[in-house]
Parts: C-alpha cells; sequence; structure tokens
C-alpha cells in the first residue's frame, strides 16, 4: 500500500521524469531512498542517445550495487514514475533491492498506448512479481499517474 510518506519520493520520481522529457529522453524517472528515508541516488532516463538500456532503474540496481552492503540494498526503497520493465525488474531483483513503489503501471501504460494508436514495442511488458520473486510492490498511484500519462502523451507528440 502507498503510503503518505512514499508520496514525496514518487512526486520526486515525476519530476524526474519530466526532466528527462525535457532532454529528449521517454519520460521515466526513479529515486533510491534508505530504510531512514534518506535519497541515495536518483536518476532520469538517458535513451536519447540511442541506447535503449538506459534506464533510471537499471542505473539504481548498478549504484546501488556498487556502493551499498546487501543488507543496506535489501532496506532500501526503489521508487519509479514507471513501474520497472523485465530488465530493469532483473536487474533490481539481482542485486537484491528490497520494496518497489511506482505511480504507474505497466498495464496503464500499454492501455495509453493502445488509446493512442502507438506501436506497443517489442518487450511484452511484463509486471515486476512476473520478473521476480518474493518482493514487494506497491503502486499504482491513480492520482500521480495522471500526471505521468501526460508525459508520456507528450513525448508520443500527443499533448
Amino acid at each position: 500500500m502507498i503510503t503518505k510518506e512514499d508520496r514525496p519520493f514518487l512526486k520526486r520520481s515525476d519530476e524526474l521524469a519530466e526532466e528527462g522529457l525535457n532532454k529528449g529522453d521517454a519520460p521515466f524517472g526513479s529515486v533510491l531512498v534508505s530504510s531512514d528515508g534518506k535519497i541515495l541516488f536518483e536518476n532520469h532516463n538517458h535513451i536519447g542517445g540511442g541506447d535503449a538500456t538506459r534506464h533510471p532503474e537499471f542505473a539504481i540496481a548498478r549504484w546501488a550495487a556498487e556502493n551499498l552492503s546487501p543488507e543496506e540494498r535489501a532496506e532500501a526503497v526503489v521508487y519509479t514514475s514507471g513501474e520497472h520493465c523485465s530488465m530493469c525488474s532483473s536487474a533490481h531483483g539481482l542485486v537484491g533491492l528490497g520494496r518497489n513503489v511506482y505511480v504507474s503501471s505497466t498495464e496503464q501504460l500499454k492501455a495509453w498506448k493502445k488509446e493512442w494508436g502507438v506501436d506497443k514495442g517489442r518487450l511484452k511488458g511484463l509486471a515486476i512479481e512476473e520478473v521476480i520473486k518474493d518482493t514487494q510492490v506497491d503502486g499504482p498511484d491513480e492520482e500521480l499517474s495522471e500526471k505521468v500519462k501526460q508525459l508520456q502523451a507528450r513525448y508520443y507528440n500527443l499533448g
């Protein structure tokens, strides 16, 4: 369940998504937060240069593997503007990150793309729980996901 303590971090992930969009990248942003509520790392998508693997969630997993102990990773929370793709879910699981909280779901993004007549892309769009076993996942946030929808519409030149 998404709590009032989660909302500032979810809002920050939305801000990062917008920052990425404004720089020519797909609108996704993520924040890694320690067990005591400190932001440890944040990033937005960097795929505009042609490397489609430069997702913020993947960057978080790599940063966490290099900078946190296994215990710290397990207690950390990842906040994202959009649910992890399968690549990022795998990275999240492989480095042992803890809870994942997202603003908008993969299912929402699929529905928006269908509504707009946008190509589905090559990935199947699996839910995090279909990729990682035994991880806590919370989302979507129905209120904040409207902003993500607007950012996605801008990315696809629809709004």
